[in-house]
């Protein structure tokens, strides 16, 4: 499968030590010629999204912001849109979207927020709804809805965002069914593969998503978060108990290894294999990934 979609890179980041060693992180990405900066949603040891969006883009002037991504269970879809349409409009059209049905692994920020984890397919049913409210409104749309988990009646935004015709929207997804949702309904996907996962599982979610999508894959633009760069990877990470030689050995897209030219060469073929042109990596790997940026980003 040959894939013309250009490359670009973000950088996910979700920690600082104060305001100005935020506003360094989003303006060194920024110098890099990362497309966008990007922050996770848990109720951990990391900054509030989209405030600290809100920040970066005023700290900025090219790099888009956003987040990677919301759980949408936490916040009231009618709530999100607004949010996300302000962040638009002071941005200067600079904001991407990024919400998913909830990590498996998120049991404990639902626990801090006093509200039911339910099942995989539970949570799937509410994003599905909350995604066809968020993108209506974004849209400029006055949105009823009557559905199974949000009755809203008559709502609507302000400001509007800039971005016609809405902010673009990116879906993590792993399973068949999350996939099949992303192929309808977003424009980006994030491939939410476990790192160790072996090549031909990232093969088999990418022909799922084809399948779903139909004549709307090729409009898909697909994301894949790497977790292990020229030997390097996240300290979270390593931690974790995961190292490199794991990653090698399952022939992960999620590792990149070798020189930058030899990095480079690797994702234009995972591209043209598996059409994956949208690449994010740890803040902690931003400077190790640089030289391949500057060479890829916009080709």
């Amino acid at each position: 499968m040959e894939s013309h979609r250009p490359f670009r890179f973000g950088v996910v980041a979700g920690q600082a030590r104060s305001g100005d060693e935020w506003a360094e992180t989003a303006r060194r990405a920024e110098a890099l010629g990362y497309s966008t900066l990007l922050i996770p949603d848990t109720l951990g040891p990391t900054l509030a999204p989209l405030p600290a969006l809100a920040a970066a883009a005023a700290a900025t002037q090219r790099i888009r912001v956003g987040t990677f991504v919301l759980a949408n269970d936490m916040r009231n879809p009618v709530l999100v849109a607004r949010e996300s349409a302000t962040i638009d409009f002071l941005s200067g059209g600079r904001f991407e979207l990024g919400i998913g049905a909830g990590r498996p692994t998120a049991a404990d920020d639902y626990r801090k927020l006093g509200i039911s984890f339910d099942s995989g397919g539970a949570r799937v049913d509410r994003l599905a709804e909350a995604l066809g409210i968020i993108k209506a409104l974004l849209g400029g749309q006055t949105t009823s809805a009557s559905g199974p988990h949000y009755a809203i009646a008559g709502a609507d935004i302000f400001p509007r965002p800039i971005q016609e015709p809405r902010p673009p929207i990116l879906v993590a997804a792993a399973g068949k069914r999350l996939l099949s949702l992303a192929a309808r309904e977003a424009d980006i996907v994030a491939l939410a593969i476990r790192p160790d996962e072996p090549l031909a599982a990232f093969e088999e979610r990418v022909g799922w998503l084809r399948q779903e999508a139909e004549r709307r894959f090729q409009q898909l633009e697909l994301c894949l978060n790497l977790i292990a760069v020229g030997q390097q990877i996240p300290q979270w990470l390593a931690r974790s108990g995961l190292d490199v030689s794991q990653l090698v050995a399952a022939r992960s897209p999620a590792a990149l290894m070798g020189t930058p030219d030899q990095m480079c060469e690797q994702l234009l073929e995972r591209r043209a294999a598996l059409g994956i042109s949208y690449i994010t990596v740890s803040a902690e790997l931003i400077e190790t990934l640089a030289p391949v940026v500057g060479q890829l980003a916009g080709h």
